[in-house]
């Protein structure tokens, strides 16, 4: 198997960034890590550790922020934790894991290499980089992990994989986009700018992006509950909606797939209900 590795770099209001590119046959896939004012956000896969060791050894930073565990965002924390005298921090839900050996499928580690254990921190609720105050949002749904970060200071916003894309056809098994919408209701709770995606590179127009965002996953919510009221099975919907069959949905085993936004919509409703249930029954 041959995998195309390719990286870019470049600087834009303050903010060092780097992209990495890993390809394969039809499948292109990066990722971002961004430096700003002493603070790295995300080490990038261990894949491209040969495109990201110039940039991590040359960088000037005094933490490092992970904005979720996935190997794509985390594959370099342990070089950084072996090479620099820098903290490192996570979600408290994934430090522990992050100390152990990765699991995670085969299909990911050719992607992305095999992130090696690392010593995390337990994120803070907010952060002081050298010139500004940040606030770290929790935003589950692409991850449990999930974070974002906003420099209150410059308006900021770091959102991991939040954003990716404004009109998502494909997510992780574990991904749950009821909670993505309430994460994007969070967010957008706030007063930011620029937009910081770990997949999208920079978005100027930040808070429109989001809102778009929230509203097709809002408009998908509605199809789909529709259509399962209507007693459709959940592969009947998903062809419905999302009749395209991507290359990753093949060669992740279906790990990726649209009936998983399908599902976690059906999921998220029927627990709404179990609540409102319990609710009455105990009121």
């Amino acid at each position: 198997m041959v995998f195309k590795k390719q990286m870019q770099a470049g600087e834009q209001d303050g903010v060092s960034w780097l992209n990495g590119q890993v390809k394969f046959q039809r499948i292109s896939l990066n990722v971002y890590s961004y430096l700003v004012d002493g603070v790295l956000i995300d080490t990038g896969g261990a894949s491209l550790h040969k495109q990201f060791k110039p940039f991590i050894d040359e960088a000037d930073f005094d933490q490092v922020m992970i904005t979720h565990s996935h190997e794509d965002h985390s594959g370099n924390a342990a070089y950084i934790e072996q090479t620099k005298n820098v903290p490192i921090y996570l979600s408290e839900k994934s430090v522990d894991a992050c100390a152990q050996k990765a699991d995670y499928p085969l299909y990911r580690k050719l992607f992305w290499g095999k992130r090696e254990p690392f010593t995390a921190k337990p994120m803070p609720e907010m952060f002081s980089s050298r010139n500004a105050e940040w606030d770290v949002i929790d935003t589950p749904g692409h991850a449990h992990d999930h974070k974002a970060f906003l420099n209150r200071e410059t308006g900021q916003l770091f959102t991991g994989d939040l954003f990716v894309n404004p009109r998502t056809k494909i997510i992780l098994a574990e991904e749950d986009i009821p909670s993505i919408i309430q994460s994007l209701d969070r967010v957008l709770s706030y007063d930011f700018g620029v937009l910081y995606c770990n997949h999208a590179g920079i978005i100027q127009e930040g808070r429109t992006a989001l809102e778009q965002k929230r509203e097709y996953l809002n408009s998908v919510r509605s199809e789909v509950l529709d259509l399962h009221k209507k007693g459709l099975p959940a592969e009947e919907i998903r062809k419905r909606l999302f009749p395209k069959q991507y290359p990753l949905i093949k060669i992740s085993g279906r790990e990726w797939d649209s009936l998983h936004i399908v599902n976690s919509i059906v999921n998220g409703e029927n627990r709404a209900l179990e609540l409102k249930t319990k609710k009455i029954i105990g009121g």
